[in-house]
């Protein structure tokens, strides 16, 4: 079998850089926040253009916190993607506040731009497109509309590390950017592990309130916060592994290129990537209109998928009670019947991806 991504084949090509940072990191006596933090969120502030990075635990506190501290709260709408994973709406309700579902662009499974004004209300705070798969939003419309209505953008970049748009890495296009480290990323740590990016110092501050207690001075709490800090262990290692993230890319983009080029017969919808687009591809989803039994003759011929995502946050039953009934939503659930990622990595074999390419051709 064919995985769908080898999570241990970027530790033993890093085995040596990876081993010394953990000595560093265990003889320091530093092991909440600390020099490794900072230091790390000095050099991913600097990679993705932004002048401030706030590291948390998680992805999804990446989120929250972020809207927490743009001042999202009970009775305020968010607008969110249909189809995304459910996080993008968890944080969302988590403030206490409504997600208000925009249905996608069927060509780039990212939210669309058409649709947003419309689902505008009064009690709207924040628009949060999603740069699904690691491909981006279509940002300048979005931002454009945010600016119209006195809305601020929070951008979730949790498959998107080192992707560009119109030439420009994401992470500080909107007011911020939320960040997941989750292993299985383009940038992943050994664990959980999150972080926010932005402009904006005032909001930097807050956040870095927020995620230690509420608290900039020790046993001195200013708001009720909340216990999220990235972990310093994480912190070192995904140090090591930013500096690898471009070539470790570039390997993703040689794959998705042979799939593209390969797979443009095979009967099944491929990626459609816009010209001001330069995704990383953290997923490659192609769909099918049978995807089911599509996938289980994959499996039958050796290769491991998944789905991305097979319920979308509407219809699952932690949403139930938005009353959004089936249909409500249709691009959402077409996407949700039909898509189906093939494996993707920097460290799938050449090899390995003709197989894939040969059993694709044959189911």
């Amino acid at each position: 079998m064919i995985p769908f991504l080898d999570l241990k084949a970027p530790h033993q090509e890093l085995q040596s850089e990876l081993d010394e940072v953990w000595a560093r990191v265990r003889d320091s006596g530093w092991y909440i926040l600390g020099p490794e933090v900072d230091a790390f969120e000095q050099e991913y502030a600097a990679y993705c253009g932004a002048q401030h990075c706030v590291g948390v635990a998680n992805g999804l506190d990446a989120l929250h916190l972020a809207l927490r501290a743009l001042g999202v709260g009970t009775g305020d709408e968010v607008i969110v993607p249909s189809n995304t994973y459910i996080a993008t709406w968890l944080a969302v309700s988590q403030c206490g506040a409504v997600p208000v579902p925009v249905e996608p662009d069927p060509a780039t499974h990212n939210l669309d731009p058409e649709r947003v004004e419309a689902a505008i209300t009064p009690r709207t705070k924040v628009i949060l497109p999603v740069h699904l798969y690691g491909q981006p939003a279509d940002l300048d419309p979005i931002l454009s509309i945010a600016r119209r209505h006195g809305l601020r953008v929070l951008e979730d970049a949790a498959q998107a590390h080192g992707a560009r748009y119109k030439g420009q890495r994401i992470g500080a296009h909107g007011d911020a950017v939320a960040w997941s480290f989750y292993p299985g990323k383009n940038l992943g740590a050994l664990g959980d592990a999150g972080a926010v990016t932005t402009n904006d110092p005032e909001l930097a501050d807050r956040l870095r309130v927020l995620r230690n207690y509420g608290s900039r001075a020790k046993y001195v709490n200013e708001v009720q916060g909340w216990n999220s800090r990235l972990d310093p262990l994480q912190a070192a290692i995904l140090r090591v592994k930013l500096a690898h993230l471009d070539e470790w890319n570039a390997r993703r983009a040689e794959i998705a290129a042979l799939y593209l080029r390969e797979l443009a017969d095979c009967g099944v919808v491929l990626p459609q990537v816009p010209d001001w687009a330069q995704p990383v591809w953290h997923l490659f989803v192609v769909r099918h209109p049978r995807r089911d039994d599509f996938q289980q003759r994959l499996a039958q011929a050796g290769v491991q998928t998944l789905i991305h995502y097979p319920i979308p946050p509407h219809r699952q039953q932690a949403y139930a009670g938005l009353g959004l009934a089936e249909g409500a939503l249709p691009i959402a659930e077409r996407l949700a019947a039909e898509v189906l990622s093939l494996p993707m990595g920097p460290h799938l074999p050449h090899a390995d991806a003709k197989m894939i390419i040969g059993a694709v051709s044959e189911c």
